[in-house]
């Protein structure tokens, strides 16, 4: 009686594709848990910073501020509320960061691809990316997260990370 067998590659992918779902998934309900618990807090103006059209774009309102500078035809966003620290820089590719209460998040992107770092509630997070890459760090009270195209590393509770090029991805160390 003839066996089949899957290929090791296609094997090795289904469970790199599980793994980096079921970590999103659990990234999302952490998220989630943190928006719900923060909905009776009342919050400050927001802050918005684009590039382009500003070559380079800063504002601070408040406590809130934001930096978002772009080359060679790159795009930069950062968006900040409460006391947040935003900042996004991009050369070709995307830079997207967002940071509340006492939170920093910082991305780059140098060369195409998009880099994406979310800090919420005193959270540090930070997403770099080149060669195509396209990573994801999300950090909430008391936690860090960092992702790039040689890995991604969590500390805290709240901390997640992931490479979506390379499948890397951590949660909660």
């Amino acid at each position: 009686m003839r066996t089949a067998s899957r290929p090791r590659s296609l094997t090795l992918f289904r469970s790199r594709a599980a793994r980096v779902g079921a970590s999103i998934a659990t990234g999302v309900a952490v998220l989630g848990g943190l928006a719900v618990a923060g909905t009776g807090v009342a919050s400050a103006a927001r802050v918005d910073c684009v590039s382009p059209p500003s070559a380079n774009d800063i504002h601070v309102i408040g406590d809130a501020s934001c930096g978002a500078t772009a080359t060679s035809g790159g795009v930069a966003n950062a968006g900040a509320t409460d006391s947040g620290t935003a900042v996004s820089v991009s050369d070709v590719g995307a830079a997207n960061t967002f940071a509340t209460g006492f939170g920093v998040a910082l991305s780059t992107s140098k060369g195409p691809g998009q880099a994406h770092a979310y800090a919420i509630g005193g959270g540090i997070a930070r997403a770099a990316t080149g060669n195509g890459n396209v990573t994801l760090a999300l950090a909430g009270w008391g936690s860090g997260a960092t992702a790039e195209p040689g890995g991604v590393d969590c500390m805290g509770p709240l901390s997640f990370a992931v490479n979506f090029t390379t499948g890397a991805v951590c949660l909660i160390r």
